[in-house]
């Protein structure tokens, strides 16, 4: 070995040993590469002045998770009946074409399966089934939690050191989040009763008393009035909060079960949360038929003649 290539080796040898110097004692997999994201992340979030993550602003969900929150292939429409070779959309959806159809989804429940109890199937085959007439989203009524959190409208969270409340686009649904306590709900309410609460960085809510006729998706997944579900709000940047609910409903579920999404701010200049106040759009679909001349458009005719 001549001695410039002895002096090479010793050279990398003194880089090898200066860098294992440096390195943790006994690191954890994946660590070093995760704490400066984790010190960026916490370091760059908005705050209150108390020193709370400021989650105010309007936020919207970019996912599937309305028309599924389990994983399924794309489709003709929700609503399918038997056709000559494979399911054809129902007479109610087939005029819409392309817009009826149902993209792909993608599952954000953890371990990618609701857990049902196998009786408790039955009632959502029968949801899918009957879902022109049976999904609460169609009617236009509040949507319940966590549904509220990813239906395909965006929504508002004014937070002050003393409140914290969100407006919802769809429906204009609403929910004031107790800041304290209020003991059980009184009664079962579309949008239920929130507890809020602070576990570190992250804004923690207990919704309970839920209306048992809200649903969780557009695949007719369903609960009982017995429903408790648990949020985890987490700013993991200046834009993008990280999203967990967990339900607990001993009725329907053989465990408790969690999904998780990304929820992203919007950021168009001038942004102004919309108001989509749907009851008038339904008032057709649900009271048409008393309507007067309703006959007369139906068959055609003047019925009054």
């Amino acid at each position: 070995m001549t001695s410039q290539q002895e002096k090479r080796l010793l050279i990398a040898a003194a880089v090898i040993l200066s860098c294992a110097a440096c390195a943790p004692a006994d690191p954890q997999p994946g660590a070093a590469a995760a704490a400066p994201v984790q010190q960026a992340s916490s370091s760059a979030i908005p705050r209150t002045p108390s020193g709370k993550p400021d989650f105010n602003g309007i936020w919207q969900v970019l996912s599937t998770a309305n028309n599924n929150l389990e994983a399924a292939p794309a489709k003709a429409a929700h609503a399918l009946v038997p056709g000559d070779f494979v399911p054809v959309p129902a007479p109610e959806i087939v005029a819409m074409g392309a817009v009826g159809a149902v993209p792909a989804s993608f599952s954000v429940v953890e371990g990618g399966v609701i857990p049902y109890k196998p009786e408790a199937l039955a009632r959502r085959l029968e949801n899918q089934t009957n879902w022109v007439s049976s999904d609460p989203e169609i009617k236009c009524f509040m949507p319940g939690v966590p549904r509220a959190t990813y239906v395909p409208h965006p929504f508002q969270v004014f937070q002050s050191e003393e409140a914290m409340f969100i407006a919802y686009s769809f429906a204009g649904a609403v929910r004031n989040i107790y800041l304290e306590d209020p003991g059980p709900p009184p009664l079962d309410a579309w949008m239920g009763q929130s507890y809020g609460y602070w576990d570190g960085d992250t804004f923690v809510v207990e919704v309970t008393g839920l209306d048992d006729r809200t649903w969780f998706d557009r695949a007719g997944n369903y609960h009982t009035y017995k429903l408790k579900v648990t949020e985890r709000y987490t700013m993991e940047s200046a834009n993008v909060i990280q999203y967990q609910a967990t339900m607990e409903d001993p009725d329907l579920f053989e465990r408790p079960w969690t999904i998780s999404m990304p929820i992203y701010r919007r950021l168009e200049e001038g942004f102004e949360l919309p108001q989509f106040k749907c009851v008038e759009f339904v008032e057709e679909l649900m009271y048409g038929k008393y309507r007067k001349g309703r006959e007369a458009e139906l068959f055609g005719e003047d019925v009054d003649g």
